[in-house]
């Protein structure tokens, strides 16, 4: 793997990116203090709502119960010792580990599960937990797509990780996911060097590969279009965004969207990219020129709260203080973000999306996602400017 540019640590993963200003006055204290309450109240709705077998919304899909541990690891509050209901979270995960090392009930989407088990594992920064961590890393290791001529990325699909024998292809989220477990847990590893590490150049190839951009990109839709150029799509040759077809040429480009162009953003990052690299600087500038907390750009309210997950993470982790709007405008989006989750959150402190796309309408699902976003944004940087 090339040298780091990027100290990436899981405390910047569940928001720990720098403490808030000295200066930076009342204001922030006081949205600090209403963020607090939010993420108190969303973590009390999550222990009140967890299944007496210790997970929560569907025990074929562990990676939802992860997903609200590390809302509870994320809580900037969060007590030295943990709770029962989260002791009886991670009994339940430790009992979806497979004799391969993989993380899952049997029921399918082995991959997303396995790799979101595993981050919800690292957090606990418990011993008893490596080995499984160390048998899922190699699992998902295993599980990157080298089609064709082998040890070539001849494949638009070489490089990326999918679901697994779900769906036949890699995508950029379950590689988002896999490259961030395997990252995040390469301590485990480093006294070992006979563990084969995933091969890096082939994610970073089969990343760019979903980016709308010809430079780097040079499969017959990436698109030059202001509109669709440095954003990302789904997977090579399919946006969940849909196509756009030039009317005069009857050349059809893949429309490029937010939650997938953050994730994009998010696995450069772990594939060690600078942040003055060319397919940074791209997909940096598409998310600022579509800036919008009213919608997930380009598929509306499908999949909001993860692009709202995917937003405070990525930019987090890329030490981005403000986004710059095509018309030259810094957005304060620490500050945006927690004033609209702060608004969306419903009385009984859970969030909900009414599109049910990507299970969104599952209380479990997108109130772990807000508070995962608000710890990122609790502990960023001065959020009251």
């Amino acid at each position: 793997m090339k040298s780091i540019t990027l100290t990436l640590t899981l405390a910047a993963w569940l928001g720990a990116t720098g403490a808030v200003a000295q200066n930076a006055g009342d204001a922030d204290l006081s949205y600090q203090n209403e963020i607090q309450r939010a993420i108190n109240k969303g973590l009390t709705w999550l222990e009140k709502n967890q299944d007496a077998g210790g997970f929560w919304m569907n025990a074929d899909l562990p990676a939802v119960t992860a997903l609200a541990l590390l809302a509870h690891q994320s809580n900037p509050g969060a007590p030295k010792a943990q709770p029962a209901w989260v002791k009886a979270g991670y009994a339940f995960l430790l009992k979806q580990v497979q004799k391969d090392g993989s993380i899952h009930s049997g029921k399918g989407l082995a991959n997303y599960n396995t790799a979101i088990a595993m981050m919800a594992l690292l957090a606990a920064n418990d011993p008893q937990y490596h080995a499984a961590v160390k048998g899922a890393r190699a699992y998902l290791v295993k599980e990157q797509w080298d089609l064709d001529k082998k040890g070539e990325t001849d494949n638009p699909l070489d490089g990326g990780i999918g679901y697994g024998k779900t769906y036949p292809h890699s995508d950029l989220n379950n590689t988002l996911t896999a490259l961030e477990a395997i990252y995040y847990s390469r301590h485990l590893v480093a006294d070992s060097p006979d563990v084969k590490d995933l091969n890096w150049a082939a994610a970073i190839q089969f990343i760019q590969n979903c980016q709308n951009l010809p430079s780097h990109n040079k499969q017959p839709w990436a698109s030059e279009d202001p509109k669709q150029k440095g954003g990302f799509i789904y997977f090579p040759g399919h946006s969940m965004a849909g196509e756009v077809v030039d009317s005069k040429t009857g050349r059809k480009s893949l429309r490029s969207y937010g939650s997938i162009s953050y994730a994009g953003l998010l696995s450069y990052s772990y594939a060690q990219l600078k942040k003055d690299d060319p397919r940074i600087q791209a997909v940096s500038k598409w998310l600022g020129d579509n800036y919008t907390l009213e919608e997930n750009p380009g598929v509306g309210a499908q999949g909001l709260y993860y692009y709202y997950y995917l937003m405070a993470k990525a930019l987090s982790v890329q030490g981005v203080d403000e986004l710059v709007t095509a018309a030259g405008k810094k957005i304060n989006w620490r500050r945006d973000l927690a004033m609209q989750l702060l608004k969306l959150q419903k009385d009984d402190g859970s969030w909900q999306n009414e599109n049910p796309r990507w299970m969104e309408k599952e209380k479990p699902l997108t109130t772990a996602y807000s508070i995962i976003a608000l710890g990122y944004v609790h502990r960023g940087k001065g959020i009251g400017r």
